[in-house]
């Protein structure tokens, strides 16, 4: 080990998930050498310049404050995974390179096809990642799961290592994220807890002892949990499903308050008074999307389905079911409300991140609104602060299979607007699909008297003030909201 480092950190994967991990640690611990790998030029180079690859709030500053002291990111993984000690897996293929501690960060998508497809995560990658390490290594190391898995890939990292013809002992230890977008920087320097599973016999228990002096250089001790391994795989899907769930079980109860009359936002408030429920994730909206949430209940039922507790993989499935019907009744709400047809209507989307303080699009609500209108004939027009439009037909191909070759004319269907203004001009209807703070702030006069009349809004995120909207002259409609138009005794 070099004198000048106390340890060397090689990160494999440099995406949502070990960019910003590997930047905080580096920030935390001047004296460890970290090094983040990737197969893609492009992403490295996006590292290395001013123009990060993923927006995340508070960032750039973090990865400029330690880019070239003791943080970097290169494309060369054989040399990386040579000098390092410890290995932690991040993104998407294999690599690792420079550093003591390699971490696996690697994308696990759900599989498309085969065995389990549609529910089962695919860890080829994090494969690929293990055999590189027994390919390249040259010392024994400690390898260190960060990628969403199932239960007992660890076994699988395990035995792949374990097949080196060099005689070098490896480690395996599972360190899930449990970050959140938007909040990542503040999520690493303040996390909840730090979760690190090991196998239960010396040599696991040290491995992880050095995983934990890593953490212990800003998170209390106290915050840093220690299982086996099995019990820290599983924990990061059942943490996923827990959140997912409550989002699904707001949701559900939105449509009957449509129904009935009653206000999702006061029973959201009433229901979160109870300490023993409390408030988060009691927002009523369109629905859950993100690279974790759907990926990992599918994963869950999957395992379930596995070890034959049907009971149990119907229960979780039951969210995901929730979750897409409350996308599919937003968009059909949209429809009906406009007189049951919507062709040839300019329509605005305002937001198509997932979720507010990210460009990231994996599996967004939005586009199966967008989906929606373009098979229903509509011309649409997307605003988003920080999506690109590249971002958006990738995504909309890989999940929902819509493309140009698909469905012709879709390029020409989708408008991507410069700003809020220009989307809205002309338009019947604007919907708001991600709660990003700026639309709050917007001159809504101005966009009323731009738009086409009568004017709808639809609030897919119960963003703005419905009631100041309907004095200006717009027809509102809510997630989780009674129609005045329908009620007269609310």
């Amino acid at each position: 080990m070099s004198e000048e480092w106390d340890l060397k950190i090689c990160c494999m994967g440099a995406g949502y998930v070990g960019g910003p991990t590997m930047a905080v640690i580096a920030a935390k611990c001047p004296k460890i050498r970290v090094c983040v790998v990737d197969l893609s030029q492009k992403q490295i180079d996006a590292w290395n310049s001013p123009d990060l690859p993923i927006y995340e709030p508070g960032l750039p500053a973090v990865v400029e404050e330690c880019r070239g002291r003791n943080l970097f990111f290169s494309t060369d993984i054989d040399a990386e995974i040579k000098a390092a000690d410890i290995i932690c897996i991040s993104v998407i293929d294999a690599e690792i390179k420079a550093a003591d501690i390699i971490f696996i960060s690697v994308n696990t998508p759900t599989k498309t096809m085969g065995i389990g497809a549609g529910r089962a995560a695919n860890i080829k990658n994090c494969e690929l990642c293990a055999r590189k390490i027994a390919q390249v290594s040259e010392s024994d190391k400690i390898i260190v799961e960060k990628s969403t898995v199932p239960v007992r890939t660890a076994e699988a990292v395990r035995r792949v290592l374990e097949c080196n013809e060099k005689g070098l002992k490896f480690q395996v230890l599972s360190n899930p994220e449990f970050l959140a977008e938007g909040t990542a920087i503040p999520d690493l320097m303040k996390p909840d807890r730090v979760l690190i599973g090991g196998v239960q016999d010396e040599a696991g228990l040290a491995a992880a002892d050095k995983l934990v002096s890593v953490y212990a250089n800003w998170v209390p001790r106290d915050q840093i949990i220690t299982t086996n391994l099995w019990s820290s795989e599983l924990s990061k899907l059942v943490a996923n499903a827990f959140l997912a769930q409550r989002v699904s079980s707001i949701n559900s109860i939105s449509a009957l308050c449509e129904a009935t009359g009653a206000d999702i936002s006061e029973i959201s408030r009433a229901v979160g008074k109870d300490a023993r429920i409390g408030n988060r994730f009691l927002n009523s909206s369109i629905g859950f999307g993100g690279s974790c949430f759907q990926k990992d209940i599918l994963n869950l039922v999957y395992l379930c389905e596995t070890y034959g507790l049907k009971e149990c993989a119907e229960y979780w499935n039951q969210v995901i079911i929730m979750n897409d019907y409350q996308k599919k009744r937003f968009s059909e709400k949209m429809v009906s409300s406009m007189f049951n047809t919507v062709t040839g209507k300019k329509i605005a989307i305002l937001g198509y991140a997932f979720k507010k303080d990210t460009g990231d699009v994996r599996e967004t609500p939005s586009m199966f609104v967008v989906r929606d209108l373009v098979l229903e004939q509509a011309r649409v027009h997307v605003y988003d602060p920080q999506v690109k439009r590249e971002d958006m037909w990738i995504e909309m191909e890989y999940t929902v299979h819509m493309s140009e070759a698909t469905h012709p004319g879709l390029e020409e269907a989708v408008t991507t607007s410069p700003d809020a203004y220009t989307a809205c001009a002309d338009a019947h209807a604007f919907a708001v699909l991600t709660e990003w703070d700026e639309f709050k702030d917007l001159d809504f006069q101005r966009i009323y008297e731009s738009m086409a009349k009568p004017a709808f809004v639809f609030d897919g995120r119960n963003l703005l003030d419905h009631a100041k909207l309907r004095k200006i002259g717009f027809e509102v409609h809510a997630i989780g909201k009674p129609d005045p138009n329908k009620f007269s005794d609310l």
